[in-house]
C-alpha cells in the first residue's frame, strides 16, 4: 500500500512559535553550540550565566527567545529584540539574532517559516523595519536571508569590553 505523506507547506502549519520556556533553554543552547550537527541537549550545561540572561531576556517587554516547536521538539530558534527609535517616523525596528534550525531538520522550509513567522510578530507589534546580524562566514545563511528579501545596507563593527 502506498503511504501518503502530508504536503511539505501541510506539515509547515502544525509547527509553533512562541516564547521559550526555561525548560527549553538546554535544547537552545543545543542549537546555539554547533550548527553543523544535533547536539544532544542533556549534554549541555546551563550555567548560572545562562540562567541569567534567559531570565533578563523572559522578562524584558522589548526581547523575546523564540522557539519553533514540530509536536515537543524544538526544531528552531531566534532572539528577538524590539529597539525604539526615531528613525522611521518613531516606530520600533526588530533585531533578530541568533537563528538556528536544527542541523538534521534544515532544507524542509523551517527556516523559512521561523523567520516569516517573527517577521509577521514584528509587524503585528508595530516595527516598520527588521534587521539581522550574521557572521560573515556564514555563507549559506546569508543567501537565505537573501531569498527573503534582506539587503546588505550597512557593514557592522564590534568591540570587544
Amino acid at each position: 500500500m502506498l503511504e501518503v505523506k502530508d504536503p511539505p507547506c501541510a506539515r509547515l502549519r502544525a509547527v509553533i512559535l512562541r516564547p521559550a520556556t526555561r525548560a527549553e533553554l538546554p535544547s537552545v543552547l543545543a542549537l546555539l553550540a554547533d550548527e553543523r550537527t544535533v547536539v544532544d541537549p542533556a549534554s549541555v550545561t546551563v550555567t548560572e550565566a545562562y540562567e541569567r540572561a534567559f531570565a533578563d531576556i523572559e522578562t524584558d517587554p522589548r526581547n523575546e527567545l523564540l522557539v519553533l516547536l514540530d509536536e515537543d521538539l524544538v526544531v528552531g530558534c531566534l532572539q528577538a529584540t524590539y529597539i525604539p527609535g526615531l528613525g522611521k517616523g518613531g516606530a520600533e525596528r526588530a533585531l533578530i539574532e541568533a537563528v538556528r534550525v536544527r542541523a538534521d531538520r534544515r532544507g524542509g522550509g523551517l527556516g523559512r517559516e521561523l523567520m516569516e513567522r517573527a517577521m509577521t510578530r514584528a509587524r503585528e507589534r508595530g516595527c516598520a523595519l527588521v534587521q539581522l546580524t550574521s557572521n560573515k562566514e556564514r555563507t549559506d545563511a546569508h543567501r537565505f536571508y537573501a531569498s527573503l528579501g534582506f539587503a546588505r545596507s550597512h557593514d557592522g563593527f564590534k568591540r570587544a569590553l
